[in-house]
């Protein structure tokens, strides 16, 4: 018989717009590989530039926040396996699903771990280096914590975090599973239909500027780093992309600084291939980048910072180059522009990254076989979560009744 797999989403994918839009559609590509039937379900208002799910087979669910609708929904799909693309999302309904279909494996999909991100934010605004302590100190880290023990299983997509949650949470490894991207293998056919070293010109920086992380960077190219590179290379234009891109973005565009901001790419995968070299000056953040391994597979070597670069390449050299000193970033990007032997190189490592890092085929195969044994040992692999059975006990005494309380006061204001 086939799973029926529920996905809640806090948004519509949006795979051109960022990264966990892409990851997202991955887990929906691997899943309908299998022939399960996949709900996508969401409280999000329709957006014009999300993926048309239906279009692939996929059963499009309009969910509404505190709203007994939702038990109704669930009681009659009655799905094998339901993903929380977010721990907010499972925060929301995570109780309703346990209660109304305690038989399907509930697993959390954190897209990046949340509190590793602000607690990286808060010490960056503070002008400050990052500490473990701040981690600890966060309201959000107690929240997402939480999630995850509530959880069967949670993906996590960087080894960086896998290690952050067992050595600072302590969380229990059976509960936590590496996920990183899942990728086509790059082969010599791609290679050559890439644009060459000379038919390239121009940088590009690109990101989704709702994320606090992708607008910092820019920021951080226009003072700092990008006069530095237009000194070397007076010639040169960097070609800033991304959606949502606000009136505040669109004042940083300099025609004769060569700093142009050029708004949503309606094609990525062509203006990124167009350039020679992608500058990602990441200052603060979590989770894998998806730019970066965009760049990769258009063949486009990247300079980045430290955590930009964070749990991408596992053992294996850089696509171009890493640096955190302002200078070295700067001649690192001048130096890769303009010789080609060296570029080539760093193409080269990136299609490495690719291949041996993000194998779709070997990645998707190892996660379904973790499902499967969680699924036929679903009441044990519960029992050994004790701290996940506490919070769910107590979850339902409080994100419960909370949710109760305002779903009867929508109900008494509507009768008014």
């Amino acid at each position: 018989m086939s799973e029926k797999v529920l996905i809640i989403g806090s948004v519509w994918p949006e795979p051109d717009s960022s990264a966990a839009g892409s990851r997202m559609m991955q887990l929906i590509e691997l899943f309908q590989s299998q022939n399960w039937q996949i709900t996508f379900a969401s409280i999000a208002n329709p957006s014009e530039f999300m993926f048309d799910i239906e279009s692939i087979g996929v059963q499009k669910e309009c969910i509404q926040l505190n709203s007994r609708t939702f038990d109704d929904f669930i009681q009659t799909l009655k799905p094998n396996m339901v993903v929380f693309d977010r721990f907010m999302t499972e925060e929301q309904f995570g109780w309703r699903v346990a209660e109304h279909c305690p038989e399907a494996i509930r697993i959390l999909d954190t897209e990046d771990f949340h509190s590793l991100r602000y607690a990286r934010q808060n010490a960056h605004k503070q002008n400050r280096n990052f500490e473990f302590d701040d981690l600890l100190k966060e309201e959000i880290s107690k929240r997402e914590i939480a999630s995850i023990l509530r959880s069967d299983l949670t993906l996590i997509i960087s080894t960086y975090e896998m290690d952050l949650l067992k050595t600072v949470f302590k969380i229990d490894s059976d509960l936590i599973y590496y996920l990183p991207f899942m990728l086509d293998n790059m082969s010599q056919e791609d290679i050559i239909k890439m644009p060459s070293f000379e038919e390239r010109k121009q940088f590009v920086s690109i990101g989704n500027f709702l994320h606090e992380p992708n607008w910092n960077a820019v920021q951080y190219l226009k003072k700092d780093i990008w006069p530095l590179i237009k000194k070397q290379l007076p010639e040169a234009e960097l070609h800033i992309y991304g959606a949502y891109s606000s009136q505040k973005v669109f004042e940083l565009h300099n025609e004769k600084e060569g700093f142009i901001i050029k708004g949503r790419a309606k094609d990525a995968n062509q203006v990124i291939s167009n350039a020679r070299l992608l500058l990602a000056p990441i200052r603060f953040g979590a989770g894998l980048k998806g730019k970066l391994l965009h760049a990769m597979k258009c063949g486009t070597p990247s300079i980045t910072t430290t955590l930009g670069a964070e749990a991408m390449h596992g053992n294996l050299g850089w696509s171009g180059y890493i640096s955190n000193d302002i200078l070295e970033f700067s001649n690192s990007a001048a130096n890769l522009y303009s010789v080609k032997e060296k570029w080539l190189l760093a193409q080269q490592r990136g299609i490495d990254i690719i291949n041996l890092c993000y194998n779709k085929k070997v990645i998707g195969q190892a996660l379904l076989r973790r499902i499967d044994e969680i699924q036929k040992n679903l009441v044990q692999h519960r029992l050994h979560n004790f701290m996940g059975l506490m919070l769910h006990h107590h979850t339902m005494s409080s994100t419960k009744y909370m949710s109760k309380w305002i779903e009867a006061k929508k109900e008494n204001i509507g009768k008014m």
